[in-house]
Formats: structure tokens, sequence, C-alpha cells
């Protein structure tokens, strides 16, 4: 039975339905608390409820309150049990305390998932299993459809632990990663103050290299479609074109506006997917002229890119944060499986058969397949230059988040030009994100290097450190087999990052020669 201390609270009677026969008789009231610092829900006299006191759970309550000969309503006096843990504390939930200025709804959140992982990763599917092969593509695509799930469902409980422990309703990725590693391992304590820029600087590094992503895609396939009804341009000249717009669009400032904008972008992605299977299934050549397993050194790139596609770590971490009901974020049924799972399946099919349809001319994405010179193909092209150019204020979100929070809401949030600051922030922001995709507009090749530089450790190696580091050193299961296994993921991302970062930039470099 978990511990309990008793407290009491005195507060105005606000409302009561009683009707008193004796002066000196005990109120039967039902009663409001309007101040929700000390009790949020009700609480019925005679009939104690389970109501929360800030922090505290009241599951047994003692209410008095004497009338008077006036008839007015003296304060009432409340008795509360409150739940406390072993060390005599009452229990911190998180969740309790966030206080979001704009929260989203789980079916938000999820429209939010979907659409930041349904981006231009879908459409680079089928070069990927063109370098693993149709069964091996296949496989591995649902196997590290699950690590990335698995490893985002333990940063994020990793993430609700160490907030409990220091009484904070929300902690950073680079923060957490600092607090886990002083409780971790002595061996890894010495590199918490250093962890926090690391795990900024490739979340920073990841979100900017999709948003370089996103705009040499939207680029290529608004040149595709010109360059058949006017004079063909350089793809960098779209790229300036499409600059202002993109500025524009990030000038958003938060989730809550953005949720019509990913509803519609999740809307017309689907149609494009449509359209695209439909060229796709017409002319189908038989899978047996397919390889079922690609070149070994190919399967870095393959990796890469699966990993760029399923691992929308911080979106996802974002999202959490800002739901209205964080609890249903995880769980069998939760808002995180049921979005993988759709994703993943989408991955898998668009992947399998554009592979099958297309084979080693698989472009860096499946739209450039399409042929040029039909109307509808010509559509698909658009629908997704629309739909990618909504999901770069999604993605772009998270550096500028970390950017103002981080390094710059401090200095300036007391300052006059407050805004007229963040908004050139993020026209920078905006900006760097274009000379980058200027600078190397290789499509699946970006995809790749950034797929296994980034996620490699910011989606499977480090939230496995963080969870060593926040059950050390008791609370590691039977046997250890909650480090046996973290390592084993460690191990897994590092070959990632090693292997597939170098195979990238070998490619790269060989794409300029």
């Amino acid at each position: 039975m978990e511990p309990h201390q008793r407290s009491t609270v005195t507060l105005p009677l606000l409302s009561s339905n009683s009707n008193s026969q004796d002066h000196s008789s005990t109120a039967q009231s039902t009663f409001h608390c309007q101040s929700s610092s000390l009790i949020k829900g009700e609480v019925r006299n005679k009939s104690p409820k389970m109501a929360e006191k800030g922090d505290i759970i009241m599951d047994s309550v003692t209410m008095q309150s004497k009338t008077n000969g006036g008839g007015g309503s003296p304060p009432c006096t409340l008795t509360i049990d409150e739940k406390t843990d072993g060390d005599g504390e009452i229990p911190y939930d998180p969740h309790a305390h966030r206080q979001l200025e704009h929260p989203t709804t789980n079916t938000e959140t999820l429209i939010h998932l979907l659409k930041g992982s349904l981006g231009t990763g879908i459409l680079a599917m089928p070069q990927a299993f063109y370098n693993a092969g149709l069964l091996v593509g296949a496989v591995c695509t649902v196997l590290i459809g699950i690590i990335c799930t698995y490893c985002l469902h333990i940063l994020v409980k990793s993430q609700y632990i160490l907030c409990k422990r220091v009484r904070e309703p929300v902690l950073t990725y680079p923060v957490s990663m600092k607090l886990a590693l002083q409780e971790g391992p002595h061996c890894l304590r010495m590199f918490a103050n250093v962890s926090a820029p690391i795990v900024d600087i490739f979340m920073i590094s990841y979100q900017l290299g999709i948003c370089c992503v996103y705009i040499v895609f939207v680029a290529t396939n608004v040149k595709q479609v010109a360059d058949y009804y006017i004079t063909p341009l350089d793809v960098r000249l779209w790229m300036l074109i499409l600059l202002l717009p993109l500025i524009l669009i990030n000038m958003i400032r938060n989730l809550k506006l953005l949720a019509p904008f990913s509803q519609a972008a999740n809307i017309i992605t689907f149609v494009g997917i449509s359209i695209v299977m439909y060229y796709v299934f017409d002319q189908m050549p038989s899978p047996n002229s397919r390889e079922l397993a690609g070149a070994l050194r190919n399967f870095s790139l393959f990796f890469g890119t699966t990993l760029f596609a399923l691992e929308a770590v911080g979106v996802i971490i974002a999202l959490e944060n800002n739901m209205l009901t964080p609890r249903s974020f995880g769980g069998y049924c939760g808002v995180l499986n049921k979005g993988m799972t759709v994703i993943v399946i989408l991955y898998v099919f668009v992947g399998f058969f554009g592979y099958i349809r297309y084979g080693p001319d698989c472009l860096g994405s499946i739209t450039l397949n399409l042929p040029q010179e039909d109307i509808l193909a010509q559509a698909v092209n658009i629908i997704f230059a629309i739909a990618i150019y909504i999901t770069y204020a999604l993605q772009c979100y998270v550096p500028v988040d970390i950017i103002w929070s981080t390094y710059m809401k401090k200095k300036y949030e007391n300052s006059d030009h407050r805004l007229v600051i963040e908004y050139t922030m993020r026209a920078g922001v905006v900006l760097v994100t274009f000379l980058l995709a200027v600078a190397i507009p290789r499509l699946g090749l970006f995809i790749s290097l950034f797929g296994a530089l980034c996620l490699s450790a910011l989606g499977i190696a480090f939230p496995a450190i963080m969870e060593i580091c926040v059950l050390w050193p008791d609370n590691l299961g039977r046997f250890y087999y909650v480090l046996w296994k973290d390592i084993l993921l460690i191990i897994f991302g590092i070959l990632g990052l090693v292997v597939g970062t170098s195979t990238a930039l070998i490619d790269i470099i060989r794409s300029f020669q």
C-alpha cells in the first residue's frame, strides 16, 4: 500500500444546495472550486471522489462547513489524504502540469505524424528497394520500422521518467540527454555537459537536411512540368523562385495553425500516391525480373533512405510535447503505433511495386519516372510539390524552435523587437536550407546522407543510451536484459551512421566528377 500524508485546505463554499434545518448542522452540498491551483474537478460532501490537487491525488476527502444564522456560507475545510511515493514525496505527474498555448488533439497529432513521415521518403522507396532487392527490402523496411518505433517509445518513456525526477512538465531532447548521462554509469557522466549541444547539432542538422531535400524535391517536380510547356530552366533557378513562398509559410508560429495545412497535404498526398500506383500497375512486369537481394555495398544507401523516410524523431518529440492528452501518444493502440503502422505499410507497398515497375531505372523520386507528356503525370508532380511545400513548414518548426527557445528567447524575450527578431531568424533558417540545396541538388543521395548521418544517432543510438542511464543501475531487468538490448541498438546505430554516411558521401563526390 502506498504511504499517505494528511493535509487540510480551507476555501470558500461557493455554492450550496442545502436547506439547513439547524444553525449548527453540517451543510450537505456540492461545490466547485474556482481555483485550479487548489482543486481540479469536483468533490461531493460525504462521497469522496478522486480529484487532483496540482500533483496531489486526493483519495480520501472529508469536508465540513457550518452554516450560520445569517444564512451565509463560511469557508469549508477539506481534510485530504495525499498519496505519496516511498520516500514520502508527493508523486509528480508531468502531463498534469503542462501549460500549452495551443495544444493539439489526438487526431491533429496523428495528422501531423502522418504528414511528417509521408514526405519525400515514400517516393524514394522504389530506389531504396532497388538498392536492397525485393525480398530484403520488404523485410528490412518492416524491421527498421519496428526498431524506429520502439526507439521512439523508449525515448518518450525515458523523458517522462526524467520529468518526474526533476519535477518539470517538459524536457527537451538535449536537456533529457544531459540529465540522463548525469545519472548513468560513471564512464558516461563525463559526457553529460557536451551531450546537449551535440544533440542540438544533430537535431538541427537533420531537420535542415530534410528542408534541403524538400526544396530540391519541389523545385525538381515543378521543373519537370514547366520544362514541357515553357523554356527549360535550371533547377537552381526554380529554387530561387520558391524562396519567397518558403519564407512566408515558415512564418506560421504554432502547430495548431499548421493542422489544417497538414490535413490538406495528407489528402493530396494520398491522392498523389493513388495516381502514382495507377501508373505503377500499368504494364507491370513480372516480379521474377527483379533481384530479391541487392549488392551489399548498396544496402547502406537503402538503410539511410529508409531511416530518413521512417524516423521523424524531431517532429515526433515536438508533437508529443504539444499534445492535449500526451498519455494517448504511447501504448499499444496509441497515436504513435497507429501512425507508424500506416506509414510502414505504405512504404513497403510503394517501394515493392515501384521497384517491380521501374527496376534499375528508379530515380530519387518515383514521380520523376512518370511519363512527362501525360497530363495526369504532370498533375501528380504538382500535387506532390504542393504537399511537400506545406510539409516544409512542419519540418522547419523543429530547428526554429530549438534555435529560438534554447539560444535566443532568454536574450530577446523582453525586447520591443522580439517578433521582428524571431521572424528574421525564421527567414534566415529558410535561407540556409536554400543555399545548401543549391550547393548539392542530388535528391536521392541527400536523403541517404542525412538519414544515415543524423537518424542513426538521434533515432536509435541516443534513445538506447538514455534508457540505460535512466534505469541505471537497479532497473535494468532480469539478467540486465535492458542493458544488453540497448547495447545492441547502440552498435546497430553506430554501424549505420559510419557505413551509411561514408557510402553516401563517396557517391555524392562521384556524382560531381
